[in-house]
């Protein structure tokens, strides 16, 4: 990732919560399970390991 990236990605670029907005950090899909955006996990910074399907970072289950 690009050190300009990663210094504009900081901690307190990741939404709280009840800021999260349907549509622009997470949609829900046919199942009704809740699915993370690519501009969420950018936002959060780091990868988790649990193979999400919009991830940036390049993470396969």
């Amino acid at each position: 990732m690009d050190s300009k990236i990663k210094t504009l990605i900081t901690k307190s670029n990741i939404p709280k919560k009840s800021d999260l907005k349907e549509g622009t950090h997470f949609y829900y899909n046919e199942n009704g399970y809740m699915v993370f955006t690519e501009l969420y996990h950018k936002l959060r910074g780091y990868c988790c390991n649990s193979g999400c399907k919009h991830c940036p970072y390049g993470f396969k289950k």
